[in-house]
């Protein structure tokens, strides 16, 4: 616990089993009180190696949701289990468990209800391998949302994350896709609801266990991503609108 509030670590996995021991053993056990693993129907032995570590709260989906839907249960049980702050954590090694405390921290001293990991602060992205035409796509987007939203982030689409609890009941989160536009599409509505939303430097790690979207699914989520951002940016002015005093 940190600040008397109980802080879960979710991992929502796809053939995970690689790279989850080494995930989970920097996960800080001295502050974190639960971790939660859902397994989204992987191909290979991940729910078996998280029983193996001792992981309690294993859920496995008997056919593939998607990354959305995977996150969807991921909240869904961390809620139900008690939790006061939610840490989203890839388990393929890609971010480093370390930050954990820190991202928590900012939470339950009530700095900020949002804390993402960026990659793009610091530099860390290039230094950790993310291939040169990603890291472009990821400032062109990152840039377009910033000005749909009105938000300053440095990236939108880092897979590190952590929320109040306060903040993950507020959205509709089983209104939204069960694919990788998920993300965007919750951030979208953290940012609509007014919540504010902390950064922190995070180090990244690419090698052939991380995960990784293919060329295709990845055009297919920067359209999603466009799209997510313009409606975003639709209300913004509908908003904008309704406000302005009539002539």
């Amino acid at each position: 616990m940190i600040n008397e509030q109980t802080v879960a670590v979710v991992l929502p996995a796809y053939n995970a089993s690689k790279t989850l021991e080494t995930t989970y053993r920097e996960i800080p056990m001295d502050i974190v009180d639960i971790v939660v693993l859902v397994d989204d129907a992987s191909k290979d032995n991940t729910s078996e190696v998280a029983r193996q570590l001792g992981i309690e709260h294993v859920i496995v989906h008997e056919s593939n949701k998607g990354y959305g839907g995977n996150q969807k249960t991921c909240y869904q049980k961390a809620l139900v289990l008690g939790a006061d702050i939610v840490i989203m954590l890839h388990p393929d090694y890609q971010y480093t468990p370390k930050l954990i405390t820190a991202m928590a921290s900012i939470i339950a001293q009530g700095l900020y209800p949002v804390v993402l990991g960026s990659r793009i602060l610091g530099g860390g992205a290039l230094r950790g391998g993310m291939p040169i035409y990603k890291y472009i796509a990821n400032r062109l987007l990152t840039s377009f949302q910033n000005l749909c939203t009105g938000a300053k982030l440095s990236e939108y689409h880092t897979g590190y994350r952590a929320f109040s609890a306060e903040v993950i009941r507020s959205l509709p989160l089983e209104q939204n896709s069960d694919n990788f536009i998920f993300d965007n599409q919750m951030l979208s509505q953290i940012i609509a609801q007014g919540h504010t939303i902390g950064e922190i430097t995070c180090p990244t790690k690419y090698f052939p266990e991380a995960s990784s979207i293919r060329l295709l699914p990845s055009s297919i989520y920067g359209l999603g991503v466009i799209k997510v951002s313009l409606l975003h940016a639709i209300k913004r002015l509908k908003g904008a609108l309704q406000r302005s005093p009539s002539v």
